[in-house]
């Protein structure tokens, strides 16, 4: 197994594939799966069963909960969070068999990854599905359902899932300041919204 340096922890019981390239101060907790050419980043956590597919890019200090699924060709940037038994679908079409009754073999579909911006969480059993973006420090709510990209700082919720506020860098929902201004209750960080963008200030 290659690594970045020094030595993350692999339990025994986890699969880890010798191609595979592992972060120094991550750990791939029991039953955990990292597939071939997956490069995982340092000081993440790959939780109890979870499964990173083949190619699938992960940054640093991300967390991976217990039996989340990163199917190929998913990118997730640093300080990313996926909560327990959360999936990151990557067929648009999905079909055991071809129009002919045949399996469906590597050749018959394209993958489209799910892409998951800085910062973003993912709440517990959530899909996303194939090809959209999460963007930075947004938080997808659990049990949601993503069918559409989502912004920067959105929260949102539902099957499926729309946008029902705003949230901050510290995770909880922004409140309303005026004149298109919030704030976060935890850091006092302010942010501005404009035309359906909601940045820093």
């Amino acid at each position: 197994m290659g690594t970045v340096e020094g030595a993350p922890r692999i339990e025994p019981s986890a699969d880890v594939d010798a191609r595979a390239v592992i972060g120094a101060g991550t750990a791939v907790w029991h039953l955990a799966q990292v597939r071939e050419d997956a490069v995982v980043g340092a000081d993440c956590v790959i939780g109890r069963g979870a499964y990173v597919g083949p190619g699938v890019r992960i940054g640093d200090r991300v967390k991976l909960q217990n039996h989340a699924l990163v199917y190929e060709p998913a990118v997730v940037e640093d300080g990313v969070f996926v909560g327990p038994a959360a999936v990151l679908t990557n067929d648009r079409y999905p079909r055991a068999v071809t129009p002919d009754g045949r399996p469906k073999g590597q050749d018959d579909w394209r993958a489209d990854g799910v892409t998951l911006r800085r910062g973003c969480s993912i709440g517990g059993r959530a899909v996303l599905v194939a090809g959209v973006t999460v963007g930075r420090w947004a938080l997808v709510a659990a049990g949601a359902v993503v069918h559409r990209d989502v912004p920067d700082f959105a929260l949102v919720a539902g099957v499926p899932a729309r946008r029902i506020g705003w949230v901050g860098r510290g995770g909880e929902p922004l409140r309303e300041a005026g004149d298109g201004h919030w704030q976060c209750p935890r850091t006092g960080e302010r942010y501005r919204e404009a035309d359906g963008v909601l940045r820093p200030l």
